[in-house]
């Protein structure tokens, strides 16, 4: 008959004793390997110890109760036949492992003695502090007080280094919410509202318009360039055809249509402006369809889109014009006919405002503002020398994405609308 002593097998990282809670079996009992022998508790873990062969238990040497070490004999047992060279290899390898835990164990109990030295083994209440619970105690400059308000888990109410992290993981929650509710109040925006101040809630659009906006900035770089343009034969040449215009199309001919066309003009000469950024990725639009910023009776704002702006004459445009601005603001444009822009113009001078700089209308790239026009005095070169003439002056505003659009490319586009306005000639000519 063979005797093989039962160890206390190492019980994981940094756990160099356990408590023997409750014997399984008791002497005489018969054991097949890996049956559940013993119940033990750590400062980690309460688990069980199974044997490690078959056979009969034939002396239990630790006491229910009793601390042991890990490494050391907790039970014996006998096998009624030799261990086969499997079992013993097996062994052998389960004691090199042991040894090898107790020896890193042995490192790092320095660090938990020279940890724990200034703390006692027990709270003012009575509570057992194992050298485990002291040293985090004492790296987390954990007080008594919070030790001895926890419940410990382990037997007898032994606090557990379990119980020690859950105290530190709510204490972190505590002082990250403490944090949050300081971060709220730094962002808080809000506005005091004085005696007689009225209180307006945005409507659905509005809410939705604001959040376009701010999506806007925070997605694309921003860059807005600006450049006159001297519309005199152009304004001149509206005045002398818009009433033959209306008579022969039944339209009226403003200068938003006329607006729309130089642009699309310029866009199909300069297609990386007709485009949109998806990700890492480019999006150069085959179509260009033209959506124009239209005031709402309401305040709002809408843009109904001209789609395949390039390809429509100025009558084509001016109907599309007049008719998407008069269903605008009846509510009576159709889903598909707010989708889709590739660009957008925007008119401020509507509202006889000279510039401005407007935020792009995403996922497009880019956005024309036209400012008012303007009678001013202007600077002409003559054969006879230069002189000082009244002129219908605009300005051009173009913000754009300067991720993808950089400020030469912005400049020629920029250009080249000005001097198709310049020299504008339409095929109603």
């Amino acid at each position: 008959m063979a005797r093989l002593n039962i160890v206390l097998p190492a019980m994981g990282e940094g756990v160099i004793e356990a408590t023997i809670n409750k014997w399984l079996v008791s002497v005489g009992t018969m054991v097949r390997e890996d049956d559940p022998i013993v119940e033990v508790a750590t400062d980690k873990v309460d688990s069980e110890v199974p044997a490690p062969a078959e056979g009969k238990i034939v002396s239990i040497i630790a006491g229910e109760g009793s601390v042991i070490k890990v490494g050391e004999t907790i039970a014996v047992l006998e096998n009624s036949s030799a261990p086969s060279p499997e079992e013993s290899e097996k062994v052998q390898k389960e004691v090199g492992r042991v040894r090898d835990t107790i020896s890193e164990i042995k490192n790092e109990q320095k660090e938990v003695g020279t940890l724990s030295a200034e703390l006692k083994s027990r709270t003012p209440s009575g509570k057992f502090l194992s050298p485990l619970v002291r040293s985090i105690a004492a790296r987390e400059s954990l007080s008594y007080s919070e030790l001895d308000a926890i419940n410990g888990t382990g037997m007898d109410g032994r606090i557990t280094r379990n119980d020690i992290i859950k105290l530190l993981e709510s204490r972190k929650k505590a002082v990250e919410a403490v944090k949050a509710v300081k971060a709220v109040k730094k962002e808080d925006k809000s506005v005091s509202v004085q005696g007689g101040d009225e209180v307006i809630e945005m409507d659905r659009v509005r809410r939705i318009i604001a959040e376009h906006m701010v999506l806007s900035k925070k997605t694309s770089a921003h860059v807005t360039s600006f450049i006159d343009a001297d519309v005199t034969k152009l304004v001149n040449w509206r005045n002398s055809v818009k009433d033959k215009f209306f008579a022969n199309e039944g339209q009226k001919l403003t200068l938003t249509p006329i607006f729309i066309d130089a642009t699309a003009r310029a866009l199909y000469e300069f297609p990386m402006i007709n485009i949109s950024v998806d990700g890492n990725n480019i999006i150069k639009r085959k179509s260009i369809n033209i959506g124009m910023a239209t005031a709402l009776p309401d305040g709002n704002l809408i843009v109904p889109v001209i789609r395949n702006a390039n390809e429509k004459s100025l009558t084509g445009i001016a109907r599309s014009v007049n008719d998407l601005a008069e269903r605008a603001r009846n509510n009576k444009l159709k889903p598909d006919e707010i989708t889709g822009g590739t660009f957008t113009i925007t008119n401020f001078g509507s509202y006889n405002n000279l510039a401005g700089t407007p935020i792009i209308n995403q996922p497009q790239a880019a956005i024309l503002g036209t400012g008012a026009v303007r009678k001013m005095p202007a600077v002409l070169e003559t054969p006879d020398g230069d002189v000082i003439a009244i002129r219908q002056i605009m300005i051009l505003s173009l913000s754009y994405d300067h991720r993808v659009i950089d400020g030469a490319l912005a400049g020629k586009f920029l250009k080249r609308v000005k001097e198709i306005l310049e020299n504008y000639s339409s095929d109603t000519d």
